[in-house]
C-alpha cells in the first residue's frame, strides 16, 4: 500500500519500541521500579555499577517477555544470552548496558492491524531483554541525574522495515502497545517514558528493490507526534534526493540519530548514526545464558489473557458491535475494561457502547478525567442504559440524569430519578391522547404530508408533542398513539 501522496516514491519504516516491563523490582538488582519517587531513591550498589555488585536475572521479566512472545507468534529461545553494549553517558552509571545481542529470547512474530479498511502483516524481527539507563534533568542553572530509573527492564521490539507510511507505522505501535496492555506486562504510557519508539525510515522509488540509506529518529512521544515527524523525515528525504538527482544515495542521505522539533514540524540531526562495532559488544562474564524448558513456555501460555484481536472478535460476533466502535473499545483497554464491567449489568450492548464511548467518555474528557479514575461506577450506566432500552426514560431524560450523576457519583440513578419528578416519564395514555388530538388539528399538512410518505412530517408531529410535554413522553407509547390516530 503506497500512499500516491509520495508520487513514484515510497517510504519505508522500520520501529523499534523500548517498553519498560511492569515487575516490582529492576532487571538485575531488588531496587523497586517504581515511576515517580524521590530523585536517587530507588538504587543500590548493583543499579549504580558499583565496584563488586553482581547482577542476579528478575524471573518475573522473563516470563513477561515469554508471555510477549506467545502473543507475537515468536520463537521462543530456550537458550539466550547477555551482552554488554559500551557506550559513555552520564545516564548510564555502568558505562555500559546489559542487553541481548545475537541470541535474543524472542525471534519473529507478527502484528496483524486494520489499516483503512485493509488487514496488514507487520512482521516482528526479534524482542529482547535489556536494562534501561537513567535520566538526565535538565534545570536553568545546572543539569542533574536521576538514578531511580537505571537498570528498569526493557522489552525491546525490532520490527522488519516493513511499513509504508506514518499510519501505518502508527497502527503497529498502536496495535503492540494494546497487545502490551492487554498482557498486563507494560502500561504503555508514553507520557511517563515506559513506551518509547524509535523509527528507522528510508525512501526509494517504487521501481526499486534495493533500499536506500536511513535515518533513525528518537523517542517519539506520541502516536501523532510520530506520524508528523514521520512526516516531515518522508519529505526531506524526497526533496534532498530531487535536489541532488545525481549525487550518490549516502551523500544525498547521510545516516544518523534525529528527533523532532514539534515546533518546526521538522528533524533534527542529533549525532551521526553509530555502528554495531562501535558499542563493543561482549558477553556478560557476570552473567549466565537464560535457559528455558518446553515445559515452563507452556505453563506461561496457559496463563494469558484474553488479548485485543480475540476481544475484538467477541464485540462484533457476539455482541453485533460495529467494527469501528469496537475497535476504538479495544484499542483503549481501559475504555473496554470499564465497557466489559457494564456488560455485567446490561444486555443491551450496542446502545450500552454507545453510551459509554460517547456520553459518558466525554463527560470525563470535558473535566479532564481518565476512564479509569471514574467517579461514577460501569454498573449505574449500565442502570441508565436499562431505563431507557425499557421505555422508563427517555435519552433526554438520560442525559440530564448523567450530568446530575456525575456532579454527585454517590448517588445512584434509582434514587436520582425517585427524587425527580421531570425524570417519571408521561405514561398515561389518556393524557397522551388528548395532546396528540391538539398537535393533529393544528397541524393538518404535517398529516397529510406523512399519508403521502414524507417520514420527517411524522418526526415534526412527535417533536410538537414531545414539547408540550417537556420530552417527558414514552417515545414507543408516543409513536404509536400518534399512528394509530393518521392511519
Amino acid at each position: 500500500m503506497t500512499d500516491i501522496a509520495y508520487g513514484d516514491w515510497e517510504p519505508v519504516i522500520g520501529l523499534e519500541v523500548h517498553a519498560q516491563l511492569k515487575t516490582h523490582s529492576k532487571l538485575f538488582a531488588s531496587d523497586p521500579n517504581h515511576f515517580g519517587d524521590e530523585p536517587n531513591t530507588n538504587i543500590s550498589f548493583v543499579s549504580t555499577g558499583q565496584p563488586g555488585s553482581l547482577p542476579v536475572l528478575n524471573a518475573e521479566a522473563v516470563r513477561k517477555a515469554v508471555q510477549l512472545g506467545w502473543a507475537l507468534g515468536s520463537s521462543i529461545a530456550l537458550f539466550s544470552t547477555f551482552y554488554r553494549k559500551s557506550y559513555f553517558y552520564p545516564d548510564s552509571p555502568r558505562n555500559y548496558q546489559i542487553t541481548q545481542f545475537d541470541q535474543p529470547i524472542l525471534k519473529g512474530g507478527v502484528i496483524a492491524v486494520d489499516v483503512d479498511g485493509h488487514r496488514r502483516h507487520f512482521s516482528v524481527d526479534r524482542a529482547h531483554l535489556e536494562d534501561d539507563a537513567g535520566m538526565l534533568k535538565h534545570f536553568t542553572q545546572f543539569a542533574g541525574v536521576d538514578f531511580n530509573r537505571a537498570g528498569v527492564p526493557l522489552i525491546e521490539i525490532v520490527f522488519e522495515p516493513c511499513m509504508r507510511s506514518p499510519k501505518e507505522a502508527s497502527a503497529c505501535a498502536s496495535a503492540l502497545r494494546a497487545i502490551l496492555q492487554y498482557l498486563d506486562i507494560s502500561d504503555g504510557n508514553m507520557e511517563e517514558g515506559s513506551l518509547r519508539i524509535d523509527a528507522n525510515i528510508s525512501v526509494k522509488r517504487t521501481t526499486e528493490s534495493e533500499l536506500r540509506p536511513k535515518v533513525e529518529i528518537k523517542n517519539m512521544n506520541s502516536f501523532a507526534n510520530m506520524m508528523l515527524a514521520l512526516e516531515a523525515e518522508i519529505r526531506r528525504q524526497i526533496e534532498a534526493y530531487e535536489r541532488a538527482p545525481h549525487l550518490p544515495h549516502a551523500e544525498a542521505i547521510e545516516q544518523g540519530t534525529y528527533r523532532f522539533d514539534l515546533g518546526a514540524k521538522r528533524t533534527r540531526l542529533m549525532r551521526r548514526k553509530e555502528r554495531a562495532a562501535d558499542y563493543r559488544y561482549f558477553p556478560d562474564p557476570d552473567l549466565p545464558p537464560l535457559l528455558l524448558t518446553d515445559a515452563y513456555i507452556h505453563e506461561v501460555k496457559r496463563t494469558l489473557p484474553e488479548l485485543p484481536r480475540e476481544r475484538l472478535e467477541r464485540y462484533v460476533t457476539q455482541y453485533g458491535l460495529p467494527m469501528q466502535s469496537a475497535s476504538v473499545l479495544v484499542e483503549n483497554k481501559a475504555l473496554s475494561d470499564y465497557f466489559e464491567s457494564a456488560l455485567q449489568y446490561s444486555s443491551h450492548a450496542k446502545m450500552l457502547c454507545n453510551w459509554v464511548m460517547v456520553e459518558w467518555l466525554g463527560r470525563l474528557k470535558e473535566k479532564g478525567i481518565l476512564i479509569e479514575k471514574s467517579p461514577v461506577a460501569s454498573k449505574e450506566i449500565a442502570e441508565l442504559v436499562n431505563r431507557i432500552a425499557e421505555g422508563k426514560i427517555t435519552g433526554k431524560m438520560a442525559k440530564l440524569i448523567a450530568d446530575e450523576l456525575f456532579e454527585n457519583p454517590q448517588k445512584s440513578v434509582e434514587a436520582i430519578i425517585a427524587s425527580n419528578s421531570d425524570y417519571q416519564p408521561l405514561s398515561d395514555e389518556s393524557v397522551l391522547e388528548t395532546l396528540v388530538d391538539g398537535v393533529l388539528k393544528d397541524n393538518p399538512q404535517s398529516v397529510a404530508d406523512f399519508k403521502a410518505g414524507r417520514s420527517k412530517a411524522f418526526a415534526h408531529l412527535v417533536g410538537q408533542v414531545m414539547k408540550l410535554c417537556k420530552g417527558k413522553a414514552s417515545p414507543e407509547l408516543l409513536n404509536e398513539i400518534i399512528k394509530k390516530k393518521i392511519l
